[in-house]
């Protein structure tokens, strides 16, 4: 009788295990259905994004609409930029800002013979080629004068309003940096035999770092320098000139530098397109030789193109585009007599006075259409797909579908 009571109780004791045993592994078993099912659910999500991603890089549009037309008169021989998501108007006597609504925020009078400017976000500098008056102004209005007592040769703004300026001094070339106020806040110059002639100039958007591109001869040798110079914290360390970083470049010129962004820069040669980075101390980062003559340059703060003639496959030209880290990413070949290409996003419009291609930014086109009137400016807007444009007689807003 006890061995019974004993095989029972063992048989209870076996059971309650085998049950705790199943228990624990169907619970097991469960966790691990819910992980492969969050796995998976996740999986299918970025799989679902990733389609959605490729599907809207790709779309393509069927047709573009004017949504809206406001009258706006051109005067003959004016100019149309834009200046943040406001248009700048300049000419020969004067400049003014209109917002997109058509409405006049300012007007500046003048009398130059060959104005130039240059914008850096919504902060522009206007002057004249050989004259003695820069005006800076932003979207709200003037923001301050610069006086010089030499001749201005080219001019570089920053988003802060300060200004970059070669001057032409005979056999000596100045180059100084005035505050908006008119105040001078750095002074240098430079020779033929020390540095070279300055060709180009460009100032990063929080006017701390200044990039000048130099062309000299050596020994009967062509060569071309591009000096860095530092005014903020950094470069009061160093020598007057606030000299930072520079390389030089034997037989080519390099007429065109550009800051992209406050800490990064690309330069563009006969034979080469460089980039350089670094907030503080540029360093060169990137070169990419060209085998045939630049014809355009494009950029915004991400991309910068270059427009060559084709002498390769279909097209009359083939844009290369390259990143901020100057790696080429496309290479376009097209025919349109294009007289801008603009970057927005992750896309490139080609426009000529009567006609536009939008592609995204690996050449896929997305839509191409024809105008029925000349377009003096093609801005994009916050929404990819619309567009400001500036004809003859109106200002108009224009959406693709």
């Amino acid at each position: 009788m006890a061995g019974v009571r004993e095989y029972l109780r063992s048989r209870a004791r076996g059971t309650k295990e085998g049950r705790s045993i199943n228990y624990k592994e169907r619970i097991r078993s469960h966790k691990l259905a819910v992980f492969y099912r969050g796995v998976l659910g996740v999986a299918l999500a970025v799989a679902v994004a990733a389609m959605i991603i490729v599907s809207w890089n790709n779309r393509e549009y069927e047709e573009s609409v004017i949504v809206n037309s406001i009258p706006v008169t051109r005067v003959e021989g004016s100019t149309y930029l834009s200046l943040g998501d406001h248009i700048l108007t300049y000419s020969k006597d004067g400049a003014n800002c209109m917002n997109s609504r058509g409405e006049v925020l300012w007007n500046q009078t003048y009398e130059m013979q060959n104005p130039i400017v240059d914008i850096n976000g919504s902060v522009a500098a206007i002057g004249d080629y050989n004259g003695r008056t820069i005006y800076v102004m932003n979207t709200s209005g003037r923001m301050g004068e610069i006086t010089t007592n030499l001749p201005i040769r080219k001019f570089s703004v920053a988003a802060n309003g300060v200004v970059a300026v070669i001057l032409d001094d005979s056999r000596i070339t100045r180059i100084h940096l005035y505050d908006t106020s008119g105040k001078e806040l750095v002074e240098s110059e430079t020779t033929m035999d020390r540095s070279g002639y300055p060709l180009d100039i460009s100032i990063s958007p929080n006017g701390e770092l200044l990039a000048i591109s130099y062309l000299y001869v050596d020994r009967g040798i062509l060569k071309s320098s591009i000096a860095f110079h530092n005014f903020g914290e950094v470069g009061q360390n160093l020598s007057s000139d606030r000299f930072v970083s520079g390389y030089d470049y034997r037989g080519t010129v390099v007429p065109f530098i550009h800051f992209m962004n406050s800490s990064t820069v690309f330069a563009v040669s006969d034979d080469r397109i460089m980039f350089f980075t670094g907030s503080q101390k540029p360093v060169s980062a990137a070169e990419n030789l060209l085998s045939v003559k630049v014809q355009g340059v494009f950029y915004n703060e991400e991309y910068v193109g270059l427009v060559f003639l084709n002498t390769e496959g279909d097209g009359k030209y083939r844009l290369n585009i390259y990143d901020d880290s100057g790696n080429l990413i496309t290479s376009k070949s097209f025919d349109t007599e294009y007289t801008n290409i603009i970057f927005h996003k992750d896309e490139f419009i080609i426009c000529s006075d009567i006609e536009y291609n939008v592609y995204n930014i690996h050449g896929t086109e997305r839509f191409s259409d024809q105008f029925d009137e000349i377009i003096y400016l093609f801005v994009p807007q916050e929404k990819s797909n619309r567009f400001l444009i500036m004809t003859q007689n109106a200002m108009r807003v224009m959406e693709m579908k």
